[in-house]
């Protein structure tokens, strides 16, 4: 049936806004558009954000009332703390006796270095005592007198005491200023560290307010009436309210959406996920059919927001090639881009007439081994994207695919500097590329426990097919360019679920407490638009840190009913065979609910005994659970908990020399308890 409602996908790039409309039905691309992001106009980026969806609701031929879902990614948030464009923070720092020495080394973060040279404008001021209101105005009197635009309220033990940092942030809303209670922030302990990712948050704070109001009105004057969805770091979506008290989730968001879009549309269960451009290749994993995170790295201090764990090459489509005594020395980080050249593979035969190789510096502290080519039609870039093409990787339809006989044409002045022939120096150009990637692809593989031989190489961005083919060839693992690979960032935005995770240290957690956090978590979605029957939470306690952590994620109410994109039987298992590295039909289903099925084979071993591999796949037909040994079994729900307990308690971890730092919160043992680390305010 089709119901003839979309969702839209819109990615704010520092250059370009692209956006594409998704049957929210079927989830098939109905259309793709390209703006220039509007950076310099007044109503700032919300200005091309509304051209991008008036041009693709024309293209497609639907009306705003069509739209369903709207959701947009931005790189504003990263690039105002690369580029130091921030709003002065007044901390106010909470405490009396011991806590007020704690309190008062907060003022040090004033010397936090956004850019070279440029530190993180911060005002202090202290309040011995919350309750004390003269006091609290005369903190804010100082702070607001040195310039303080935002407000953050910052005191020991406010995790389990919040009442201090509420009277601050009250007192500070009725002076109209913006602020941020630290533990609003994060539940976790650790004063600086939890202080540091709430003053980061805030001096984000005003900047985000206004681009968000501006495109929430601009919205609303399109005549669109679903609720506008934002872009998380972690690979999720929250709601423009969630944005608007935690713009710092939006931090790192870009290279968030093409995972989730390889996620959504690909289905990947294991593997890497390689974003390629013009300049860099952005890595991330996918585990267990989840994005991988971690707790990001900001003003090189640790902080508490968890997001997407992205490794960036400085290799692209791009890249230019650098020779040197006749060999190819290495690629990039240069681009034909900053360069200001054209791509050889791009011109034409004729503009490539008589073409010679010449070394230049493209710019000036850069060496002067960069290959281009000078020929009749002038000066052009020898890139990956020519190399590329010139072996035949780029798949025919592809966004970098270009006339192979130009391509060729363009590595014949290479070949003939490096005395050999054009698919051999073709060759020699990517090995050199994909060496970068190689090494990073190996260790996160490493640092994931990634199955090398079933985790698979997934290409996305414009550039994909120059660096993602050549990688699986010669390391001869399975790898692919995604499906409409140029747009995968605006389509992991369209198919985006809307996520939250909560977190909190409560040593010795017992099962109503865990469930606690978890009914938060859940809480949480559903209240940002979520379909309270389609909700996932996974629950983990890290048993060392005393942290239980809930991961929550649901859909909107119509992708939720509809299950037109869900995998039939014979999907799910090839999906299941695939993950366990055998035939399909040696494959058999051991159980099932309606969201998930076990399935399981046997390997017959000449030297070692009989082993069973398992795993579980989900309805879309995504694996979530890999076991290389393992049984399968139903029972009642009453008895699953002392059963599921009874299985743990006879478990032991693999002897590989290393302990598992996290448990399911539903595999945690009755009755165990640990020493609790010492608390930390």
């Amino acid at each position: 049936m089709n119901t003839h409602r979309i969702r839209v996908g819109i990615d704010v790039g520092g250059t370009f806004t692209d956006a594409v409309a998704v049957d929210a039905t079927t989830l098939n691309l109905l259309g793709q558009v390209k703006v220039p992001t509007s950076h310099h106009h007044e109503d700032g980026v919300a200005h091309g954000i509304v051209e991008a969806l008036d041009r693709l609701l024309e293209q497609t031929g639907h009306t705003p009332e069509d739209v369903t879902f709207l959701a947009h990614g931005t790189t504003q948030a990263t690039n105002a703390l690369l580029e130091g464009d921030v709003a002065t923070v007044g901390l106010i720092g909470i405490g009396a006796g011991p806590s007020a020495t704690l309190t008062r080394r907060l003022a040090a973060f004033r010397k936090l270095e956004l850019t070279p040279g440029k530190r993180l404008p911060l005002a202090y001021a202290h309040v011995a005592d919350p309750d004390d209101a003269p006091a609290v105005r005369a903190a804010l009197d100082a702070v607001v007198r040195e310039g303080a635009e935002v407000v953050v309220a910052s005191q020991p033990f406010s995790v389990d005491r919040p009442e201090g940092e509420d009277a601050v942030v009250a007192a500070a809303e009725e002076r109209g200023l913006p602020t941020t209670a630290a533990h609003d922030i994060t539940s976790l302990y650790g004063l600086h560290k939890r202080t540091r990712t709430a003053v980061v948050n805030a001096a984000i704070l005003p900047r985000m307010l206004a681009t968000a109001d501006l495109v929430d009105a601009s919205i609303t004057k399109a005549g669109v009436s679903a609720p506008l969805m934002v872009m998380r770091c972690d690979g999720g979506v929250m709601s423009l309210d969630e944005m608007r008290r935690r713009p710092l989730l939006t931090v790192l968001s870009g290279p968030a959406a093409g995972v989730a879009g390889a996620l959504m549309q690909e289905r990947v269960s294991e593997g890497l996920f390689l974003e390629t451009g013009g300049t860099s290749t952005d890595i991330s994993v996918v585990r267990r059919g989840k994005v991988a995170v971690r707790h990001a790295t900001m003003l090189g201090r640790t902080s508490y927001l968890s997001a997407l764990d992205v490794r960036t090459v400085g290799v692209g489509g791009g890249s230019m090639v650098r020779v040197d005594g006749g060999r190819v020395v290495g690629v990039g980080p240069r681009s034909a881009h900053i360069a200001g050249l054209p791509y050889a593979c791009f011109a034409t035969e004729d503009d490539l007439r008589d073409a010679k190789v010449t070394m230049i510096r493209p710019m000036a502290d850069d060496p002067a081994d960069y290959a281009v080519l000078d020929a009749a039609g002038g000066r052009f870039a020898i890139t990956m994207t020519c190399a590329a093409n010139a072996l035949g990787r780029v798949p025919e339809g592809d966004f970098a695919r270009c006339d192979p006989a130009v391509a060729k044409a363009a590595i014949t002045p290479l070949a003939a500097a490096l005395g050999t022939d054009v698919a051999t120096a073709a060759t020699r150009l990517l090995d050199a590329g994909t060496e970068q990637v190689r090494s990073v692809v190996e260790a996160m593989t490493r640092d994931y426990r990634l199955d090398k031989d079933t985790a698979l190489l997934v290409g996305g961005g414009g550039g994909a097919a120059s660096v993602t083919p050549h990688l699986a060839a010669v390391t001869g693992q399975e790898g692919r360019i995604a499906r409409h690979n140029e747009v995968i960032s605006p389509i992991g935005v369209a198919l985006a679920l809307i996520r939250e995770q909560v977190e909190r240290i409560i040593p010795g957690a017992g099962q109503e407490q865990i469930l606690a956090v978890r009914a938060e978590a859940e809480a949480a979605v559903v209240a940002q638009g979520a379909a309270a029957d389609g909700v996932e939470v996974e629950v983990t306690v890290d048993p060392q840190t005393s942290t239980v952590r809930a991961v929550a994620t649901g859909a909107t109410e119509l992708r939720t009913q509809d299950r037109a994109h869900r995998a039939d039987e014979a999907d799910r298992l090839r999906a299941a065979a695939t993950s366990l590295r055998t035939d399909p039909a040696s494959v058999r289903v051991l159980a099932g609910t309606p969201a998930h099925t076990v399935y399981g084979t046997e390997v017959h071993r000449r030297v070692r005994a009989v082993r069973h591999p398992g795993g579980v796949v989900d309805a879309v037909g995504v694996g979530r659970v890999h076991a290389p040994d393992a049984r399968g079994g139903t029972c009642p729900g009453g008895r699953a908990p002392p059963g599921l307990a009874g299985r743990v308690a006879r478990w032991r971890p693999p002897s590989t020399g290393r302990t598992p730092r996290a448990r399911s919160a539903r595999s945690a043992r009755p009755g165990s308890r640990r020493l609790p680390p010492a608390r930390r305010p």
